[in-house]
């Protein structure tokens, strides 16, 4: 009697125990958050080109390499600045950056630089659908606005974020 009881224990447990994934779904408001097993961020990159333009950014957890028409400089980031960097990108879901739509379509006729964004995260590159340059979709606006501030470079003319 007592082995069936303990039988019937033992198949009650392991049918009601869930197992513990690395992936775990968050409500969150009308979003639905998937937080994954920490993603190693290596590198990001920001283009931004037309026919007489072309400008490079890319960034990593020790420095910045700016290239603008084959000019190129480096200089230093912190380990702070770097971590600002990679928690805004934690915000954004990467699988889905290639999907995600630019506002505008200025890139089309040469009245925008074509943007777009390259996060490199677990060696697996992630690369956004294009967008004008200073009006990057709303999914990436956060990560592009601190793109470009961290960058230091600015132009006198290109479009103010939303």
């Amino acid at each position: 009697m007592s082995k069936i009881i303990q039988t019937t224990l033992i198949i009650f447990l392991c049918t009601t125990v869930q197992c513990n994934t690395q992936e775990k779904i968050k409500k969150t408001d009308d979003h639905t958050v998937i937080t994954q097993k920490k993603q190693k961020i290596s590198r990001i990159e920001l283009k931004e080109q037309t026919r007489g333009t072309n400008r490079s950014i890319t960034f990593d957890a020790g420095s910045i390499i700016t290239s603008l028409n084959e000019n190129i400089s480096k200089s230093e980031i912190s380990s702070s600045e770097w971590e600002n960097i990679v928690k805004q990108t934690s915000l954004i879901d990467l699988s889905k950056i290639a999907s995600y739509e630019s506002p505008t379509t200025g890139r089309f006729s040469d009245r925008a630089l074509a943007s777009t964004i390259i996060i490199t995260s677990n060696g697996k590159t992630y690369q956004s659908a294009s967008f004008d340059a200073g009006i990057p979709p709303k999914e990436l606006e956060g990560l592009y606005r601190l793109l470009k501030s961290k960058s230091g470079i600015t132009k006198r003319g290109e479009p103010k974020l939303r």
